[in-house]
């Protein structure tokens, strides 16, 4: 888990750092809420963001030939329409975000109980057992030991869904412990900085705070096309923050923790960016983003 990765090393933070966006993930980002891509729009931010014509030409064909999308019409006139919503592609799952940001606000106190899941799949069910591993990892787990995972946040009843439906349930052991230990490990606060790579975590948040501020900089005055820009960047760059992040409770975290000070600023980034839009017709995913941080805070 905590091997340094080339991937990894890319992540450090960069002045001035333009968030990488591919080419599909654009066009996803600008589906709205009718459901459809205006293609004009399309190759204008992407020009902004140095794709050219050809790229978006290909790549709207490959979508079109997947089934993606269906266009009518052709070039810069033409209209794309999402066969399904593809604001997933760019937004973490939206109730892992609130989680983020309740803890942020120290209403999401942890109780000291460490969830713990053991599993024994047989070599048979391969694809099963790589596949819960994944899901464990997704949901902020960390391996201890062969077979058996830690997380700090109680995800029983997400692991028990996915389990059933991989078919591996009867393969898993559920636990909970106040009083884990890794050989002479047992502070929860050393536990945490030896089991998850948090130097790593605080790189790709310190990479998103960086562009947040950038982003704040620019986004009250942008017009159309650049706040488009800012706000596919600042979604690219948010996920890729926390996609990797397992959300661990502030009490087991550095003080002050870079995650918290990077969703700040994005929330902040965000508010600018949708109050600059004036009620103009935007992508799902200024909703998606709307409706997320506009959730009131739970007790």
């Amino acid at each position: 888990m905590t091997s340094t990765t080339a991937e990894d090393r890319d992540d450090a933070p960069r002045a001035d750092h333009r968030p990488e966006v591919p080419t599909r993930l654009l066009v996803d980002a600008l589906v709205r809420e009718d459901g459809t891509v205006d293609a004009g729009e399309l190759y204008a931010v992407a020009a902004l963001m140095g794709m050219s014509d050809q790229q978006v030409r290909l790549c709207v064909r490959r979508l079109v030939d997947e089934g993606r999308f269906t266009q009518d019409g052709r070039g810069r006139k033409a209209v794309l329409r999402a066969v399904a919503d593809p604001t997933g592609a760019l937004v973490p799952d939206a109730a892992y975000v609130r989680h983020a940001y309740l803890q942020d606000a120290g209403l999401a106190p942890w109780d000291g109980t460490w969830h713990l899941y053991g599993f024994a799949v047989p070599e048979s069910r391969r694809a099963a057992r790589d596949a819960l591993r994944d899901t464990l990892v997704h949901l902020g787990a960390v391996p201890v030991h062969g077979g058996l995972y830690a997380c700090a946040n109680d995800v029983d009843e997400l692991v028990e869904a996915h389990a059933r439906h991989l078919g591996v349930l009867s393969a898993v052991t559920f636990l909970t412990s106040k009083d884990l230990r890794v050989g002479e490990v047992g502070d929860p606060v050393a536990l945490a900085a030896a089991l998850w790579p948090l130097a790593r975590i605080a790189e790709r948040h310190e990479r998103l705070a960086d562009f947040a501020e950038q982003c704040l900089s620019r986004a009250e005055h942008a017009d159309g096309a650049h706040r488009l820009v800012l706000a596919v960047e600042l979604a690219a760059e948010f996920t890729r923050a926390m996609a990797p992040d397992p959300l661990l409770p502030p009490e087991l975290l550095p003080r002050p923790w870079a995650g918290a000070r990077a969703r700040e600023l994005a929330a902040r980034c965000w508010a600018v960016l949708l109050a600059a839009g004036g009620g103009e017709p935007a992508p799902r995913l200024f909703r998606w983003y709307a409706d997320v941080l506009a959730a009131p805070p739970r007790p």
